[in-house]
């Protein structure tokens, strides 16, 4: 069944979210709070999801009935070339520690969130779910793309094997509150919001962007992946896994100088050739998902604004 007959209450159940502090995390807090459910939730320094056992022991003492589970490690070009055996074996672990403990648990349903760097760097576009597994990775981010294509194949064995009610959903580039403003392990909307910040406060005259600004990128609000994996954990139940997105995409460079108008910097924008551009093209076809009656709700400049109010109330976190 995949269309919306089916149905996975979530009032009056008991929903783990696992990685609550992160950016998907605290939308997916904010998001369930209108769903009439209990929303567990447990910090790092009580519970490290890359230890088996631990895992094991907080679920079986828990009993959450579905889990979203949005933990990982994550971080930009920089942090992935940097760090790959932390991003391949810490994503592979939580993966694996979370949906075993789920179905031995017999938790009744799970979504298992990826990232659509699982693609292939040169697949056709859009990209339809049907591509995953169809060509050579892009290198700059493989070690965290192969542990979130576990993860899916993972939730299809365990669906397979013992009839498992595990789903997962590949979301677009995200942006929004609680995104992480580190300056070399963030993500290019967080990146450039500070950049942009810091470069008005100093009035410089210009900024420099990594890359030549061509490649094109697709943009989804976080609240707005919080209720598409709200409505995919309610209306949803296949072995395979769901694109999220917008549909649209844009150049780097046309996105960033949306962000500077949202910051309100005035310099000039000037790109740096010699940097890695990455893969030229991420747009997800959200065929299915439309299909089945979601579609996102937030324009790009309208989340823009509302993640640089979140900057300036809160300084984001990772600072430094």
């Amino acid at each position: 069944m995949s269309d919306q007959s089916v149905l996975f209450e979530l009032e009056n159940r008991r929903v783990f979210v696992a990685g609550h502090r992160g950016m998907v995390g605290s939308a997916l807090v904010r998001r369930l709070a209108r769903e009439g459910c209990e929303t567990l939730t447990v910090g790092r320094q009580d519970l490290d999801l890359t230890r088996s056992d631990d895992v094991a022991r907080w679920v079986a003492q828990s009993k959450p009935d579905a889990i979203f589970l949005a933990a990982g490690k994550v971080g930009g070009i920089h942090a992935n070339s940097t760090f790959p055996a932390d991003f391949i074996a810490d994503n592979l672990a939580i993966a694996q520690n979370v949906i075993r403990s789920a179905h031995e648990n017999n938790v009744k349903k799970l979504l298992f969130l990826g990232s659509s760097c699982i693609y292939p760097k040169m697949t056709p576009q859009p990209m339809t779910e049907d591509m995953l597994l169809s060509g050579p990775l892009e290198p700059t981010n493989q070690w965290y793309a192969i542990a979130k294509i576990a993860g899916i194949k993972l939730c299809e064995a365990y669906r397979i094997q013992h009839g498992a009610d595990f789903i997962s959903v590949m979301p677009a580039n995200l942006f929004g509150p609680g995104d992480n403003y580190h300056p070399e392990h963030s993500h290019v909307p967080a990146a450039l919001i500070r950049r942009f910040h810091e470069a008005k406060i100093s009035s410089a005259p210009t900024v420099t962007i990594w890359g030549t600004g061509r490649p094109r990128r697709e943009f989804l609000a976080v609240d707005d992946l919080a209720d598409a994996c709200v409505f995919v954990m309610k209306h949803y139940s296949d072995v395979a896994f769901l694109n999220i997105g917008t549909g649209e995409d844009l150049t780097i460079a046309q996105f960033a100088q949306i962000v500077a108008e949202v910051v309100g910097y005035e310099g000039q924008l000037v790109f740096d050739t010699s940097r890695p551009d990455g893969t030229p093209r991420k747009l997800l076809d959200v065929s299915r998902l439309n299909a089945l009656g979601w579609r996102a709700k937030t324009p790009l400049k309208e989340g823009l604004v509302q993640m640089y109010r979140d900057f300036l109330a809160n300084g984001g976190r990772n600072l430094t």
